[in-house]
Order: C-alpha cells, then structure tokens, then sequence
C-alpha cells in the first residue's frame, strides 16, 4: 500500500475540491437512486453498519460522515485501523519526528475512495491550512502542517490519521439508509478518539439502544 502524498501549503487539496471528486467518484456507484431530499442533513452522524451487510469495504464497520449534500456524501471509517504507523508515515514525508510513540498510533482505512490520500480527524478545531468544520469541536483537515505538528507533539489532543474516505453519490446513501443497510445516529467525539476499536461498532450502535447481535436483516433502521 502506497504512502500519500500528503498535500502541504503550496500544493494543498481543499476539502471542496474533494466533495466534487466524491460527487464524480460515486456515480459509477449509483444504480437508479432516490431523489436527494433537502429535509435529510446526515453531516456529523455516523453510519453503522447492519450485522447483514456483507461488502467487504464496510461489514462491521462505522463511519462518520463529514459531509452531505446535495451531490452527496463523504465520510471516514473510524473502526479499520491498518498496519501502518505514524512512524511510517512521517518518515514518507520526511517529517522529522519529535513524539517518541509514533510507531504505536496506527494509520487507519477511511474508505475504499483514493486509498492515497490523507485525512486527519481532530479535536479541537484549531487553526491548521485546510481544514473542514464537521461540528464546533471536530474537524477534518487534509494539509500537511497538521502531520508536522502531531509529530512534533503539538497536534490537537485528539486526533485519527486515515487513508482513503467513502463516498457516495447524489441520494446513494439515502437508498442505502431506506434499505436498511445502515443505521444512522449522532456522531460521538468520545467513541471516535477513546473508545477502544474493538468496541466501536457496538458502541455506536448502544447510543440508540440497540443491541446489534439481536438485530436482523429485517429490522427498520433508526
């Protein structure tokens, strides 16, 4: 699996840049989707997968949406942690490391969308080059200053490196929500930074009182 080339202040990626290459992504995804409804806003929810999903890119797994539109959606899978380190990706950018424990912080899988590309889920929001506001305390930014400083130890106090996003196209996710594909709720700062990986499908899942082991392919999503 190749390094990103992690975008830095003369050569960075905006984050709409990105939203339009989801939007063009996606539809070669799309297969006779619903109409987008201007009464949906997903943004900061995430999605947890249903126990009968199979696709390999997203069984057992939860997903935080970033952003959602009219011409869809991107997100990060916050459960897929790789055999990559912060070490490993440090030294790709010849970063010089300050933060002795980089080789314990894993690079996590955000999706099966440009596996190449780096994204940086924090909080707080602080000030950083290209940055997205999900909510007040979390942000997704995709400038390289945010690397520098997470391996010099300064970075923001909670953070999640991942490669890749998912993506959908224009009422794709929708589709998917009325099938019953995925359940959807409110995104938690605590289950994404402190909850152990293991447990983070599940613990999704318990903010709405849901029990996933019970559930069936059958069941109504939230």
């Amino acid at each position: 699996m190749a390094f990103p080339q992690w975008p830095g202040t003369e050569h960075r990626l905006s984050i709409k840049s990105h939203l339009k290459a989801i939007h063009l992504a996606g539809q070669s995804w799309v297969h006779n989707t619903l109409p987008m409804s201007s009464q949906i806003q997903l943004s900061n929810q995430f999605l947890i997968a249903m126990p009968a999903l199979e696709d390999p890119n997203f069984s057992h797994t939860v997903t935080l949406l970033c952003e959602h539109n009219n011409e869809g959606a991107m997100g990060l899978i916050i459960n897929r942690p790789t055999s990559l380190s912060l070490a490993e990706l440090v030294a790709q950018l010849n970063i010089d490391p300050g933060e002795p424990n980089m080789a314990n912080v894993p690079i996590y899988h955000g999706g099966p969308v440009q596996p190449e590309q780096g994204f940086v889920l924090h909080s707080p929001l602080g000030e950083w080059e290209s940055t997205m506001e999900i909510a007040p305390d979390l942000g997704l930014t995709v400038s390289q200053d945010i690397i520098e400083a997470i391996a010099h130890g300064v970075g923001p106090k909670h953070f999640q490196i991942a490669l890749g996003y998912a993506g959908w196209g224009a009422g794709q996710l929708e589709e998917e929500i009325i099938a019953n594909t995925w359940l959807n709720g409110p995104a938690n700062n605590q289950i994404i930074f402190e909850t152990s990986v293991d447990e983070r499908w599940q613990a999704a899942a318990t903010t709405l009182g849901i029990e996933l082991a019970q559930l069936s392919n059958d069941v109504g999503h939230a």
